[in-house]
């Protein structure tokens, strides 16, 4: 299959062999794809080099005979967002997990979407944490694993003075008491989800509560391999702990 001047999100790169690279990106008609760039360490190759940095936008040429396709040509589209300190790290997080959730040859228009619109936000006033709930809400109902956020999993709707942990295949479950859930105050507010399902900014206290059931969503479909995302934000917060 040849693929002509296709736009895609670079994803992940990394070394192979002594001058290519592999790359991973994601495009709107086929989903995710894996390229191998070769010699791209000549001394005439630092546009395609720069093309290839994660979340670079880029249009590209290749070939696909197998599970990998062999690149011909790349460009950049426009200016990677630069990043630093905790947006820097969101990125990487976002990239990581598309990585790991979104299938390979699957047309996702929908997460394409869902990504560019991340990517533009991390550079911008939106708070962090929004985006990132944002995304991942995006990327779940995509790739088929999405829940009705704004019912229980019994189908009634959600209680906004209600307390709820999100169970990965039912969906909301309330939050009686503490005696067999763990603490309610790590469940996610019924007004969260209320806003993550109306798209709509909650208040700082309501989107903290969304941060651990929406990671329990993830590391279930993810398996028994974490993200290293994840690892480097704990390392963080130790780090902080102790200063």
């Amino acid at each position: 299959m040849r693929l002509t001047a296709e736009p895609a999100f670079v994803l992940h790169t990394r070394p192979w062999r002594e001058t290519s690279l592999l790359v991973e990106v994601l495009t709107a008609e086929h989903g995710r794809l894996g390229l191998v760039a070769r010699g791209v360490h000549g001394p005439k190759r630092h546009l395609l080099r720069a093309a290839l940095q994660p979340l670079q936008y880029i249009r590209f040429d290749a070939v696909q005979r197998g599970e990998l396709a062999t690149l011909s040509s790349a460009e950049a589209l426009d200016a990677a967002p630069r990043l630093q300190g905790d947006a820097m790290l969101a990125g990487f997080y976002l990239n990581e997990l598309t990585l790991r959730l979104a299938p390979r040859g699957d047309p996702q228009p929908e997460l394409f979407e869902a990504y560019r619109h991340a990517r533009e936000r991390l550079g911008g006033s939106e708070p962090l944490a929004w985006t990132l709930r944002r995304y991942e809400r995006d990327l779940l109902d995509a790739i088929g694993f999405g829940l009705e956020w704004n019912a229980e999993s019994e189908g009634s709707p959600v209680d906004p003075a209600a307390r709820y942990r999100l169970d990965p295949e039912a969906g909301a479950r309330r939050v009686l008491t503490d005696r067999g859930h763990g603490d309610r105050r790590s469940a996610a507010t019924g007004r969260a989800l209320q806003a993550l399902a109306a798209d709509v900014l909650p208040d700082d206290e309501d989107l903290a509560s969304l941060r651990r059931p929406m990671r329990e969503v993830l590391a279930f479909h993810l398996g028994p391999r974490g993200l290293k995302s994840w690892e480097m934000l704990g390392e963080l917060a130790r780090i902080a702990a102790k200063d």
